[in-house]
């Protein structure tokens, strides 16, 4: 279970409906328990309190870990554009026609990195041209040493191509395959729902609505989801991981010919 095909804000307002929606469910359930003559009582307040806790703590746990893999994705941007320079700079070295189609390859995948993080993009496909270009910058590589196997400055350029590759990985791993668990989304729009629940339950033993709470529930709780989806998306949304590293790099490459 993932946002990722819903606009961001079409996240706010499907969370903010759910909310509203199991304040009023629970408010109608126990205004009608109180025409029926009951009334709240303390083990039904401690129920809500403990339901409410439980709720704190599941999105404490997730916005924190949302946070530190966003903060892990801005690190890795600057880890990737300092690998490729490296890359760039030790490819200088490369004798024609090699040194040419290496910086050609590096500039478009330079392009491809920044294509990635755009919104909307179809990262599938750029994932794969990368694979493409990584396999053809690895053959130069391999067939530099096996024509010059002593030579230190195609060992250098190898080792830097390698991190490159390397650090890549990382990058997808953290940005597209280590997001929050669909069953983890699925427990915390639960226990959402039965909180708010609950809450309307004790609003509505009371006899009297309070918009003014409700409102402010919802919307507490609301944001705090939202914020986790925005964190947790790897594209475009309010939070954005900047790229700025990466275009200053694509700048300085252009430059270069």
């Amino acid at each position: 279970m993932t946002f990722d095909a819903m606009p961001i804000w079409g996240v706010f307002v499907a969370t903010s409906a759910l909310v509203v929606a199991g304040l009023e469910v629970g408010f109608r359930f126990g205004h009608w328990r109180r025409q029926r003559g009951e009334v709240k009582s303390d083990m039904a307040g401690a129920m809500v309190g403990a339901a409410m806790g439980l709720l704190a703590f599941m999105l404490a746990f997730t916005f924190n870990a949302a946070a530190t893999r966003h903060e892990a994705r801005k690190a890795l941007v600057i880890e990737d554009a300092n690998a490729i320079e490296k890359t760039w700079l030790r490819a200088e070295f490369l004798a024609e026609p090699q040194r040419v189609e290496m910086q050609r390859m590096l500039r478009e995948y330079v392009a491809l990195r920044l294509n990635a993080a755009a919104d909307g993009a179809d990262v599938a496909a750029v994932l794969a041209r990368s694979d493409v270009l990584q396999e053809q910058m690895w053959a130069i590589a391999t067939a530099l040493g096996r024509t010059e196997p002593g030579s230190i400055m195609g060992g250098l350029f190898v080792e830097a191509l390698n991190e490159m590759i390397d650090v890549q990985l990382q990058r997808v791993t953290m940005a597209v395959r280590n997001r929050v668990p669909g069953p983890i989304w699925v427990a915390l729009y639960a226990l959402t729902a039965v909180g708010m629940a609950m809450i309307g339950i004790q609003v509505g033993l009371g006899g009297t609505r309070q918009a003014a709470i409700a409102l402010a529930l919802a919307l507490s709780f609301s944001i705090v989801l939202f914020l986790i989806a925005d964190l947790d998306r790897p594209q475009k949304g309010l939070v954005n991981v900047s790229q700025q590293a990466m275009t200053e790099l694509q700048a300085k490459l252009n430059r270069q010919h």
